[in-house]
Parts: structure tokens; C-alpha cells; sequence
């Protein structure tokens, strides 16, 4: 089918126009691609460099894992060779041949159109050669008229002379041979124009309209190319890309951790033999055995203050260098207490790991006493109000301190916790150590636990004294702040910024000096910035307003100078 009708020669201008961008499009799409591609296989080479470097032959690895890491990276190299010809495929085959083409369609658009523009101007040259031939007709044959009605007019007037008469009658003659001729002139411009006309609606228009039928023919076949040949030059590369996934996974199975160890053995075997036993040495047959001293052995007094320079006390002196802890057993009768209370040698193994277990808890996941706790068993103040930080940054700052005080607590807990452990394995083996001797130290830990409470308490009741002073009267300050520097007594501000329906406007205010509004809920000024006021000041120095961008925030009141609405409170003035 053909393209038509013949007076929708506009909407196939404008077709044949989207056509191309849409073609141009497709060719950005694919530069856009191969851009990608080009920048994907050049970050590949960039890591593998990285990640390979240059090495002697003495200092290459022998170890199985580097190697196949090693062969990776090559099949990674290789790999992005592969994502660089996938890019110069594109650019050749695809994205050129588009614009090439595109330039070649536009031109041929360019022409058809100019054809088409010719056809339809001759058309309207002979319709108005035409036109012109009939109004000559039409106004030559009113002149006839005239002429044939003064001639009979006088050719029945008796006054009429002669002359008059032979004159209106040669007059006549005149005008109805002109009204011939322009007749026998518009018949033969109209037969020119129909027959113009024919052509152009059966010849010219069919044809520039099969031309462009082609040429966005030919545009759409040549899009289905170039989307196969796009997925092409993917496809050429997906044996060759096989290859090299196949390669990492063969450099993957030649891991080989037996040779590695052996490798590894090869190269650290010293041939030297292990040393044999050491014998053990009793130091403890002159000494007497009544009963426990509170220590967790029976290490002799004189040992125990040689052990005491930072180190925890163990069954034989210091702590042997083995694992620092052990996983602690169920206690037990059975194993826990020794055959014989007057036996020389310490208690079975399980017993000092259980000990060690509890004394190594609490050393590694309990830290010393804060610094504020010790201030608070002197009576020294450790409340800080941050009372010279906006109303937003003071609760924030105290509930960071509220969380870092419960951390602390729970700390503390987990202390008292391991020492009434520890108190328990000192009652159900009394040779251990002295359950007594551990209750000072749960006290100390108690009394810390109540200090720690008694601070989190007062930190929540200035953080919701905080919150509640925000909607009630807020306290007076004593003076307004100068310029320049904040108010140290600020303890109220507004934080409800997000609000669904912005505040109402008050009034106006020009700033007298700049502010650069650090602070959090404060806002920056320049000087003679014009303000909308939307919030008064209550008595803290400070004033809300809204920028005419619709930021809002707290300036000083003492920084700008306030006109307020007749329609709120009156026209009055603060400076």
C-alpha cells in the first residue's frame, strides 16, 4: 500500500523526521555502550596489573594457590581482550554504520521533501494564473454590460445626437470583444490548471510519497540490522569467554594443599629434636597447710608478692603460656574436690581453667571504673546540662550520655555476674579460694551499679525537662546576646521544622548584622536580609523566621529589627 492521503504531507514530514532522531538515539544508546565496555576492560587490565606484579625468577611462588590465583588473572586479562573487541565490533559495525546511514537518510529526507515543496508551489502558480484569468473574465464582462445599456440608452433617447449614439455603440463592440478574449484566456487557464492538477494529485505526490515510503522502509530494515549485529558482536566472543571461565575453573583444581604443606615442611624442617620433660620442683614440704588465706592456691606469701606486678595469680606462679581462656565446666563434687585435704599437689586441671575462665571474663569484658563514677563517690558534680547548646543539640548530646552511662551499667552487671560465679565455685570447693574474699569487691560493684542508675535518672529527667520546656514558658535570659556571639543561656528552640502546614507569618524583620546560624536550628542571615517572622520571641533571646525561599530557623533577636502585623498583635516595632 501506498502512503496518502495527498494533504498529510506535513504529518510525513514530521514522521520521517522522528524516524531519524529515533535512529540517532539508538546510536547514542550504542556509544553509550561500548563506552561502558571500553572503560569495563580497561579497570580488568588495571586490576590484573595491580594485582600481578613484576618478579624475579628466584622469587617466584611455589605454592599451588598462588599459582592458580596467577593463572586466574591471566584468563582475567584475556577476558577483558575479549570485552575490547566486543567494544570495537560495536563501534565499527554498529554505532558507525548508524551514522553513516544517518547522514545518508537526512539528505535523501532533505531532497524528497524539497520535491514535494516544488510540486505543490507549481500548483499553486498555475491555480493562480488561473485565478487571475477569471477575474479579468468576470470584471470584462461587467463592462460589457455597462456598455450595451449606455448604448441603448441613447439609441432610444430622440436628443440623443448621432455621434453619441455611433460612439456608445463602437463602445459596446469594444467591451464585448475584450469580455471574448478574457473569456477564451480563462477557459485555457483553467484547462492548464486541471491538467496540472491531475498530475500533481496522480503523479508528482504519489511518487514523493513512495520515495519517502522507501526511505523509512529502508530506516526501519536498517535498525533490525543493527540490533542483530549488536547482539553479533556479543555472541563472537562467548566461545573465547567459555575458554577463559573454563581456565580459572582448571587453575581452581590445581589448588593443592598437601603439596603446599609439603613445600611448607621442606622449607622450615630445622632436624633438631623436641626437648624432653621437665621435672617438677616441690618448694612446699616446710610449709603448713591450715587452711585457705583467700588466695585461689597455695602458692607461698613470698611468691604471691612476686606475682602481683600486673599479673593474675595461677596454681604454679604465673600464667602459663597457653591459650588465654578455656570453655568452663559444670562444676562437680565428684571431680572438683581432691582426695585429701592434706595432699601436696593442687587440685585437678578443670578446676584452675574454671577459675581462670572467670578471672580472664572479668578482665577482658570489664574495664576499670569510669572516671565520672569515681568523681561521684567524691561528691564532685558529674551532671553536665549542656545548657550553652540550642534546645535540638542539647537533647541530643544528653542521650548520647544516657546511652553511654547504660553501656557502662551493663558493664557493671556483667562484673557482679562474674563474680557471684566465681563466689559459687569458691563455695563448692573451698580449697580454691575464700568466698568472703570476693564480697567486697560485688559490693564495690553494686554501690557503682546505684551511682550509675542515680546519673541515668538525672540525665532523663533534664532530657524530658528539656522536652517540656520546648511548648511551656521558657526561662528568662538574663541578657540579650551581643552580636556575633550565641546566647549562653539558650534553653529553648523549636525543632518541628517538618511540619505538614507551615506556621502562619507574624510579621517582618531586617537583619541588622550577618549570622552564619552554626548551630543546629539556627539560620544563616545576611546583613539587611529581609525575614518573615513566624514565631515570637519568648523571652530566650531568640526569634523564628522563614526566608522568602521558605527555610526557616532561630536568629538573635538582638540582630535584626522585628515589624509585626496589624493583623496579629498591632504595628510595633523591637530593635
Amino acid at each position: 500500500t501506498c502512503w496518502g492521503p495527498f494533504d498529510q504531507f506535513d504529518n510525513l514530514d514530521k514522521h520521517t523526521q522522528w524516524g531519524i532522531d529515533f535512529l540517532e538515539r539508538y546510536a547514542k544508546f550504542v556509544k553509550e555502550r561500548l563506552d561502558i565496555e571500553q572503560n569495563y576492560a580497561k579497570q580488568l587490565r588495571n586490576l590484573v596489573k595491580k594485582y600481578c606484579p613484576k618478579r624475579s625468577k628466584e622469587e617466584e611462588p611455589r605454592f599451588t594457590s598462588c599459582l592458580s590465583f596467577y593463572s586466574v588473572l591471566n584468563e582475567l586479562n584475556d577476558y577483558a581482550g575479549q570485552r575490547e573487541v566486543v567494544a570495537e565490533e560495536m563501534a565499527h559495525k554498529v554505532y558507525g554504520e548508524l551514522m553513516r546511514y544517518s547522514q545518508d537518510i537526512k539528505a535523501e529526507r532533505k531532497h524528497h521533501l524539497q520535491e514535494g515543496r516544488k510540486a505543490q508551489q507549481h500548483l499553486d502558480q498555475c491555480w493562480k494564473q488561473m485565478d487571475n484569468s477569471k477575474r479579468k473574465f468576470e470584471r470584462e464582462c461587467k463592462e460589457a454590460e455597462k456598455s450595451q445599456i449606455t448604448y441603448d440608452r441613447l439609441d432610444n433617447d430622440i436628443n440623443a445626437t448621432k455621434s453619441e449614439v455611433e460612439k456608445a455603440k463602437a463602445q459596446f463592440y469594444l467591451r464585448t470583444h475584450m469580455a471574448d478574449e478574457s473569456k477564451n484566456e480563462y477557459a485555457a487557464q483553467l484547462q492548464n490548471f486541471n491538467a496540472e492538477q491531475w498530475k500533481h494529485f496522480n503523479n508528482a505526490v504519489p511518487h514523493i510519497f513512495k520515495n519517502l515510503q522507501d526511505m523509512d522502509d529502508r530506516r526501519t530494515v536498517k535498525l533490525g540490522e543493527t540490533y542483530r549485529s549488536f547482539a553479533e558482536a556479543e555472541r563472537r566472543v562467548i566461545p573465547i569467554v567459555s575458554k577463559c571461565l573454563e581456565g580459572m575453573v582448571s587453575a581452581a583444581k590445581a589448588v593443592d594443599m598437601r603439596r603446599d604443606s609439603a613445600i611448607v615442611v621442606e622449607s622450615f624442617k630445622s632436624g633438631f629434636e623436641p626437648p624432653g620433660d621437665f621435672p617438677f620442683e616441690d618448694f612446699s614440704q616446710n610449709l603448713s597447710r591450715s587452711g585457705s588465706d583467700g588466695t585461689i592456691s597455695n602458692t607461698p606469701k613470698g611468691d604471691r608478692e612476686r606475682d602481683r606486678d600486673g599479673n593474675k595469680l595461677w596454681l604454679f606462679g604465673k600464667k602459663p603460656k597457653s591459650p588465654s581462656s578455656f570453655p568452663p565446666p559444670p562444676p562437680s563434687s565428684s571431680s572438683s574436690r581432691p582426695r585429701s585435704t592434706s595432699h601436696i599437689f593442687p587440685p585437678p586441671r578443670f578446676s584452675t581453667d574454671l577459675v581462670s575462665h572467670y578471672l580472664s571474663e572479668i578482665k577482658t569484658t570489664v574495664p576499670r571504673i569510669p572516671q565520672n563514677l569515681r568523681l561521684l563517690g567524691r561528691g564532685a558534680p558529674s551532671l553536665e546540662d549542656f545548657s550553652h547548646l540550642p534546645p535540638e543539640q542539647r537533647r541530643k548530646r544528653l542521650q548520647q550520655r544516657i546511652d553511654e552511662l547504660g553501656k557502662e551499667l551493663q558493664k557493671e552487671m556483667d562484673q557482679r555476674d562474674a563474680l557471684n560465679k566465681m563466689k559459687d565455685v569458691y563455695e563448692k570447693n573451698p580449697q580454691m579460694g575464700d568466698p568472703s574474699s570476693l564480697q567486697p569487691k560485688i559490693s564495690e560493684t553494686i554501690c557503682n551499679m546505684e551511682k550509675l542508675r542515680s546519673e541515668i535518672h538525672k540525665n532523663e529527667g533534664s532530657y524530658t525537662d528539656d522536652t517540656s520546656q520546648e511548648h511551656h514558658t521558657p526561662q528568662l535570659r538574663t541578657s540579650p546576646p551581643k552580636p556575633g556571639q550565641p546566647n549562653p543561656e539558650l534553653h529553648e528552640f523549636d525543632d518541628e521544622f517538618d511540619d505538614d502546614d507551615p506556621l502562619p507569618v507574624l510579621g517582618h524583620c531586617k537583619a541588622l548584622y550577618s549570622f552564619d546560624g552554626q548551630n543546629e536550628g539556627t539560620l544563616v542571615m545576611a546583613e539587611d536580609e529581609v525575614l518573615y517572622i513566624i514565631e515570637e520571641d519568648k523571652g530566650d533571646g531568640w526569634t523564628r523566621a522563614r526566608k522568602q525561599g521558605g527555610e526557616e530557623g532561630y536568629v538573635p533577636t538582638s540582630y535584626v529589627e522585628i515589624t509585626m502585623e496589624r493583623n496579629s498583635k498591632g504595628a510595633v516595632t523591637y530593635i
